[in-house]
Parts: C-alpha cells; sequence; structure tokens
C-alpha cells in the first residue's frame, strides 16, 4: 500500500508528463526515496496509480540500474565496471572493495551499511576507474584512498 506522502509526490510528478505512465521512472525512484528499495507489493501499487500493468512497470524498473528490486545498504557504492574503468584499474579497485566490506558484488554488508554493485557506466570516464556512494562520485579512486572514502559514510 503506497503511503498518502508517496501518492501524493506521484499524483504531483504527473503534472510534468503526457501520459500516467511515462512517469514510471519519477513514480518509482519517490517510493524508493522512502523505502530504500521497490517491493513486488510497491510494483503492484504504483502501476495501479499509473494504470499500467505490474508487469510493464517491472520492465521499467529492472531496465534501470538505480532501482533496487530487493533490499539494500543505507549506503551503495556503485563501481564502473565499463571498458574505460576496466584498463584503468577496475579489477584492484573492485577486489580491494570486496575485501573491505567482506561482501560480493551484488551483497550488502551484514550491519546493512554498504551494498556493493558494478555498474556498467557512471559517464566519468575522465575519472576512471570511477565508483559512486550515494550521490557523491569519487574518481580516479586510487587503492590508498578507499579507506579514506569508506569512512565518510559511517
Amino acid at each position: 500500500m503506497l503511503t498518502d506522502d508517496e501518492e501524493n509526490e506521484i499524483v504531483a510528478a504527473l503534472k510534468h508528463y503526457e501520459s500516467r505512465g511515462s512517469a514510471g521512472v519519477e513514480a518509482l525512484k519517490i517510493v524508493q526515496k522512502h523505502r530504500g528499495w521497490i517491493s513486488d507489493e510497491s510494483i503492484r501499487d504504483i502501476a495501479g496509480l499509473l494504470e499500467m500493468t505490474p508487469a510493464e512497470l517491472d520492465a521499467v524498473a529492472t531496465f534501470y540500474n538505480f532501482i533496487y528490486r530487493q533490499p539494500v545498504g543505507r549506503h551503495i557504492v556503485n563501481i564502473c565496471d565499463s571498458i574505460v574503468c576496466w584498463t584503468m584499474g577496475y579489477n584492484p579497485l573492485h577486489e580491494l572493495l570486496r575485501q573491505k566490506l567482506g561482501i560480493e558484488p551484488g551483497s550488502t554488508t551484514q550491519d546493512n551499511r554498504f551494498t556493493l554493485l558494478p555498474v556498467a557506466c557512471l559517464g566519468a570516464c575522465d575519472r576512471a576507474p570511477a565508483m559512486l556512494i550515494d550521490e557523491d562520485l569519487y574518481g580516479p579512486v586510487m587503492p590508498e584512498m578507499v579507506d579514506g572514502i569508506l569512512e565518510k559514510y559511517t
């Protein structure tokens, strides 16, 4: 069930779109802002409000890297694995993050502090290798910088 706040924000956002269905991504972002992720129940409720089928909205949700369809940690560590980042040091950075966080990609730390996610591109090729934590872009990220960066998210 959508909360009153979620529904009101979605309805307000609808004014900026030609059709209800075109507001799919925005509606998903609104609910995710409140809940942290998008459950199957949320897909069903949002789809009903937007006059879409749950399958149509789920196709939108699963297409976008920054819509989370399972619970995530308080901080999302997106590490760019594009060809540019890969050639500029993705593998050592990825391995170091796995070791420091003690998790595999797609997993969340036991304390629910971090979720580690590879992402196809962050659009920061000039700063490769790059990573995005929440809304903070870092790059080029050298191994000696990782501890200091992670400490900012306690």
